[in-house]
């Protein structure tokens, strides 16, 4: 009910506010005191209520008066002549065109804050990219320009200065294949090669390959399938093992030390399985969970970079995750861990 005169009570209430704080500035330049107000509250008080109630309804009538002519305006340009308009008729339109011109303003006002949220991201994303690019960049030129100069004679010194200078380079490849990868997701350029394979076997093999890793990292990776020898999928082999990569990669960087991540696969239904990625990292505040699939976003700046990531390895997985028609979930608490599950359908 309050929508119908919204205008005219904001309206009402903003001319209120600037007339009485006038009148407060007038009496304190005046008096040198508020004093009077306080002691004539009572007296004031009616008084503000009073000048609202006038206020409201001159704009409202003045809006309904304007609403009003407009459309009659337009249905005697419409009408042949020496037909009568029906100010029932006429009535019930304008309250049709006010409620459309509400909804109108409502779903514009949406439609501009959608816009600006849009143009923030897109400004944090290009600055987001810039620095992930810069990083890279300037350590390999730093390297080269020191090597072409010439100062440095030691064959063990050149030899690692190009093999920091070779390790960015890769970093910047990194980082620009993601990019790549996530633009055509987006732009659903990318074919998925959808088959069949047994995500037991993919799952095992990601694990042994991640030995170094895990002993660096004192970790201890376990899988758990439910008792099952052989889970068989349908889904893009290639992309599927992409995505526990990334989760595993992001389980280990975020852990804590001699810590553990745990795979679960776990039915939901006939057609339905979840693979759980569990660790007992650092977990994730509530502020960040929200972002956590975002390019670039980062919930810890520093250990990530350490770990030379890209930034992009979550936003990749959320992309493949749902180019397959699945859901992607994470849970997590701050000094507890994060658990990243997906869906993904099986086999016949």
């Amino acid at each position: 009910m309050l929508k119908k005169y919204g205008v005219a009570i904001k309206l009402s209430a903003f001319i209120v506010f600037i007339f009485m704080l006038l009148v407060f500035i007038s009496i304190y330049l005046y008096s040198g005191s508020l004093r009077i107000i306080l002691d004539t509250f009572h007296f004031i008080l009616p008084l503000v209520l009073l000048l609202f109630l006038c206020c409201f309804f001159i704009i409202h009538i003045r809006v309904e008066n304007f609403v009003y002519s407009k459309v009659r305006s337009i249905y005697e340009d419409l009408l042949p002549k020496g037909l009568t308009i029906a100010e029932d008729s006429l009535q019930k339109d304008i309250e049709i065109m006010t409620n459309s011109i509400q909804k109108f303003a409502k779903d514009s006002k949406l439609e501009v804050q959608l816009l600006k949220d849009k143009e923030n991201y897109r400004k944090e994303f290009i600055g987001n990219l810039a620095h992930e690019l810069k990083t890279p960049f300037f350590t390999v030129q730093g390297y080269i320009l020191t090597l072409l100069e010439g100062k440095v004679k030691d064959k063990k010194i050149i030899q690692k200065y190009l093999e920091k200078a070779s390790n960015a380079s890769d970093r910047l490849g990194h980082i620009i294949k993601d990019v790549d990868l996530i633009t055509e997701f987006e732009t659903g350029v990318t074919n998925l090669k959808i088959e069949k394979f047994d995500l037991c076997e993919l799952i095992k093999n990601l694990v042994d390959s991640f030995e170094i890793k895990k002993k660096e990292r004192g970790t201890e990776i376990t899988y758990d399938f439910g008792g099952n020898k052989t889970i068989f999928v349908n889904a893009d082999d290639l992309r599927i093992t992409q995505v526990m990569s990334n989760l595993i990669v992001n389980s280990l960087n975020y852990g804590v030390e001699n810590g553990t991540v745990e795979i679960v696969i776990k039915n939901l239904n006939k057609e339905k399985i979840l693979v759980r990625v569990i660790d007992n990292g650092q977990g994730i505040s509530e502020e960040d969970l929200p972002r956590v699939f975002e390019r670039f976003y980062r919930v810890d700046k520093t250990r990530n970079r350490q770990e030379g990531g890209s930034g992009l390895g979550l936003a990749i997985v959320k992309h493949i995750v749902e180019a397959h028609n699945e859901v992607i979930y994470v849970e997590s608490s701050l000094n507890v861990g994060s658990e990243f599950s997906f869906t993904l359908t099986r086999s016949n």
